[in-house]
């Protein structure tokens, strides 16, 4: 979830941003390294500032519109997360959400996710 994470963020910064916020993550990683870096810890260290993140992107905009949109909406980052997550595999991504393969493509295509949205 992390690294999907990182990739959705714009980094306005570029690299030396990148650079910076992975090294407040080393730092303020707990000391039990069995426990990963996740995307909760990312948003601490950005600010909260993390693309797709339900606080930063119309967490409550969702709540004003039809169940449908707001379904969508949510259908739609979190399979782009996915797809990011296994870099475009749509098998990997597929068996992970649940779905068969040929159902994963009707769903992105559906939400008007094509090739190049996807990645």
């Amino acid at each position: 979830d992390l690294m999907a994470a990182l990739r959705r963020h714009d980094w306005p910064g570029n690299v030396r941003e990148l650079r910076n916020i992975v090294e407040r993550l080393l730092i303020l990683s707990p000391d039990d390294s069995d426990k990963p870096i996740g995307a909760d810890m990312l948003a601490s260290a950005l600010g909260g500032n993390v693309a797709g993140d339900a606080g930063n992107n119309g967490g409550g905009d969702s709540l004003s519109k039809p169940l449908r949109d707001a379904r969508e909406d949510f259908e739609r980052q979190y399979l782009a997360a996915q797809m990011a997550r296994f870099g475009g595999n749509i098998s990997k991504t597929a068996a992970f959400v649940g779905m068969e393969r040929s159902a994963l493509h009707r769903k992105l295509k559906s939400l008007g996710m094509t090739e190049d949205s996807r990645t």
